[in-house]
Formats: C-alpha cells, sequence, structure tokens
C-alpha cells in the first residue's frame, strides 16, 4: 500500500533519502540513507550510515531519522509519519520504527542478509495491539542495489 500522498510522492521522498545514501557512501559508509515525513509529507527527519564514524552501531540511518523527526515533533511518537529506507532495516531498525508508531515505512531494496523480513517475522515482532503498520518495498530499489553495489565493490578492491 502506498502512502496516503501516493506512489508519486513515495518515488520523490525515497530519491532524497538515496541522497542520505550517497552521503553515506561519499564517507565509506554502508550507503542507507532514511527519510522521515509528518501527515502531510513534510520531511521532518533525514539521516545516513555514520556507524562507523560515530563506532556505534547505534547510528544506522533509520535511527538517525527517527531520532531528528522527534526533536522536530517534540514527541517521540510518531503515529501519523512514514519512514522512507532505502535498504529494507535489520531488526533493530525495525523494532524502532514500531516503537517509534510510524504509520508506514516504504523501503527500496531487500537484504536478504540483515533485513528483518516483515512476512515471516510479523507476529513474533508485534509490540503494541494496534501494530498496524503499512509497508510497501521496491521503491527506487535499483538505484539503491546500485549504490550497494559500489560500496561492496570498492571495499573488495581495497583488500
Amino acid at each position: 500500500m502506498p502512502s496516503p500522498l501516493g506512489k508519486t510522492h513515495d518515488f520523490i521522498i525515497m530519491k532524497r533519502a538515496l541522497d542520505q545514501a550517497k552521503k553515506a557512501l561519499a564517507h565509506n559508509e554502508v550507503p542507507i540513507g532514511a527519510v522521515v515525513t509528518n501527515e502531510h509529507g513534510k520531511v521532518i527527519g533525514t539521516g545516513y550510515n555514520k556507524v562507523e564514524a560515530l563506532h556505534t552501531q547505534a547510528a544506522h540511518a533509520e535511527v538517525r531519522a527517527l531520532v531528528k523527526a522527534a526533536s522536530k515533533q517534540n514527541d517521540w511518537r510518531l503515529e501519523k509519519c512514514w519512514i522512507y529506507v532505502t535498504v529494507q532495516p535489520c531488526a533493530m531498525c525495525m523494532a524502532l520504527i514500531r516503537l517509534s508508531r510510524c504509520a508506514g515505512l516504504i523501503y527500496g531494496a531487500e537484504s536478504p542478509l540483515f533485513g528483518y523480513h516483515l512476512v515471516d517475522n510479523d507476529n513474533a515482532h508485534s509490540l503494541y495491539q494496534k501494530d498496524i503498520m503499512h509497508t510497501e518495498s521496491g521503491v527506487a530499489a535499483e538505484e539503491a542495489v546500485m549504490l550497494m553495489k559500489q560500496f561492496f565493490k570498492e571495499k573488495r578492491e581495497k583488500s
């Protein structure tokens, strides 16, 4: 299900998430970017991976974008907000997205190794009685995959 503002809007916001991923790539981080929008589609939080720079697993793109959005909203409950991520979130980020009570998640590329597989684990990871979050995958996935391939190709060439 696309966000209430439609597929064109989703694609535009995902492009902003891809811009964040490119920042991560430029800083030699895994190129993942995230953007949080409010119910009107306005960007209220952005983030890109800074795990290596900050020496913490908690510096994932999703975490950074959610923290900024909560600060902007002056509320950790992001109930009518949507998060856009270039690559399928891991279990840690998925839990934080759900704990933040986001209305929806839209991501680009699948992550077979580290992605939280929503369909397989949905019941096992339900946090609230009203834990109904809309999800969609595949938005601008090709560009997200290309950034990931570029990053890991460069890593292999350096070793």
